[in-house]
């Protein structure tokens, strides 16, 4: 067993390398309703007289209803009765489809992680015959490949022990292109029993081929617990899970237990938090300045804050703040350009707003909108100045960095109000000493968050909270 804490460094580590996949068994699909691999073949093995909890060799029972009926008619129509109907998504696809993971494995025929790729906005590339294979569908930020066919395509699923035997020729590459993918990614394997014979054969030849050199792979599993079973059936479970346990590890799949299914959802949403912690959002605009804070000294810790994030390896969003939007996209552009390999895309994400709204209602229904998806995947809100002039030419707060501010509290972000700057800022910092749980990441650098106007002490305050949210890898 692999302690979670272990776990997390790993694959939020992969997810950040872009090395990160998903292998999604039925477990996954279950809480939208969907049934297992048991339920969807127990009503047609009752019809050949067979109790399913006493069969161990799933696919010989489908063979077997094959057989009795001289077709698949009867397994083609139970597919599409179980799978092709409206669900929810469940929490767990919703936030395994929003963290950025590029690879998605499925032997299940639903549409769930399509669905959720979408709903999060991200364009899925399914990969469901072998003639997909060699095509790359445009703009795609995902690739999902379903190994065992779709509810869309029944007669070409795979369920039989037929169509196991057979699966070289019925889905020829899916088990390379698998088997690269395991040698070159690390994936999480959830909601899966590992008794499907073909991902136990690939895996079993990936382990074969990289011997001790096999890469580190993880899955989610309940483990047993000693009220759940009468004393001999505890024993003889848990005697069970240790063997099975073992011979994962064997093959390079470390085993997570939880002791409780929802217990997942804590940990993937833990994954989720911390892929967003490495993302910031420095909000601010200014075109009135006074005191210590000249323009120029404003550019430049706007410029700094931002080299300096990316520097260590944070990915910046500015949607281009009055009066610093420059100086934040120049920072993170220099460092980049510096020590990043000009990787532009992986460290500095440029988000204006959309212009030429004339109706003022309906720029402020569009521009609130924005700021939600912009601050959608950002862990971490940065804060300084918020003023603009109003019709008038007059000084008065920035609304919509206060919008922000709102926008990010509700979202869970942590949010550095540096409040030296004054402004929306200073109000921010005020407002959070009245949120026990925000207050506590910047209560040892409050004061040098409310009074210093030295550049380089800031930059450090700042980055020194931020570290302390994220997750070291």
């Amino acid at each position: 067993m692999v302690k979670k804490q272990k776990f997390l460094q790993e694959y939020i580590k992969a997810i950040r390398d872009g090395n990160a996949a998903l292998f999604a068994g039925a477990g996954l699909s279950r809480p939208s309703g969907f049934v297992d691999w048991k339920g969807l073949l127990r009503p047609l093995a009752e019809e050949i007289g067979l109790n399913i909890d006493d069969e161990h060799d799933l696919t010989l029972v489908a063979q077997y209803v094959r057989n009795e009926n001289g077709n698949r008619t009867s397994i083609n129509s139970a597919i599409m009765d179980a799978f092709n109907k409206e669900v929810n998504l469940n929490e767990n696809v919703k936030i395994l489809t929003r963290i950025p993971i590029n690879t998605y494995w499925t032997t299940n025929y639903d549409h769930l992680i399509e669905e959720g790729l979408r709903e999060a906005n991200r364009n899925p590339d399914v990969k469901i015959e072998y003639k997909q294979l060699s095509n790359t569908k445009r703009d795609r930020d995902a690739i999902v490949y379903k190994m065992h066919g779709d509810v869309d395509h029944p007669a070409d699923a795979v369920l039989t022990k037929d169509d196991y035997v057979k699966y070289d020729v019925s889905y020829p590459f899916f088990r390379r292109v698998l088997q690269g993918d395991l040698i070159s990614k690390t994936f999480l394997f959830i909601g899966f029993s590992f008794e499907d014979p073909n991902l136990d054969y690939v895996i079993n030849q990936t382990r074969l081929l990289l011997g001790e050199n096999v890469r580190n792979h993880f899955c989610i599993m309940k483990t047993v617990k000693e009220g759940d079973y009468s004393a001999e059936e505890y024993g003889y479970k848990r005697a069970q899970q240790d063997l099975r346990k073992a011979d994962l590890a064997r093959q390079g799949i470390q085993v997570v237990y939880v002791d409780d299914f929802a217990e997942i959802t804590d940990i993937l949403r833990e994954i989720e938090k911390a892929v967003n912690a490495n993302n910031v959002f420095i909000s601010g605009s200014a075109e009135f300045y006074g005191g210590d804070w000249t323009k120029e000294k404003a550019e430049e810790l706007a410029y700094k804050i931002s080299k300096h994030l990316v520097k260590q390896s944070y990915k910046v969003t500015s949607g281009f703040g009055l009066g610093i939007g420059s100086s934040v996209i120049n920072g993170a552009l220099d460092e980049i350009n510096r020590s990043k390999y000009n990787h532009i895309n992986e460290h500095l994400c440029l988000r204006p707003f959309p212009q030429n709204i004339e109706d003022p209602d309906e720029r402020a229904k569009k521009w609130k909108e924005y700021r939600e998806e912009m601050l959608s995947n950002n862990g971490i809100a940065i804060f300084m100045f918020g003023n603009k002039k109003d019709s008038k030419g007059n000084k008065v707060e920035a609304n919509g960095c206060w919008q922000e501010y709102q926008i990010a509290k509700q979202m869970g972000c942590l949010i550095i109000p540096i409040g030296s700057t004054g402004d929306v800022a200073e109000k921010i910092l005020e407002d959070i000493k009245l949120d026990e749980d925000l207050y506590r990441y910047i209560e040892d650098s409050e004061t040098i968050l409310k009074e210093s106007k030295d550049i380089d002490m800031l930059v450090e305050t700042v980055l020194k909270i931020a570290n302390k949210h994220r997750i070291v890898v």
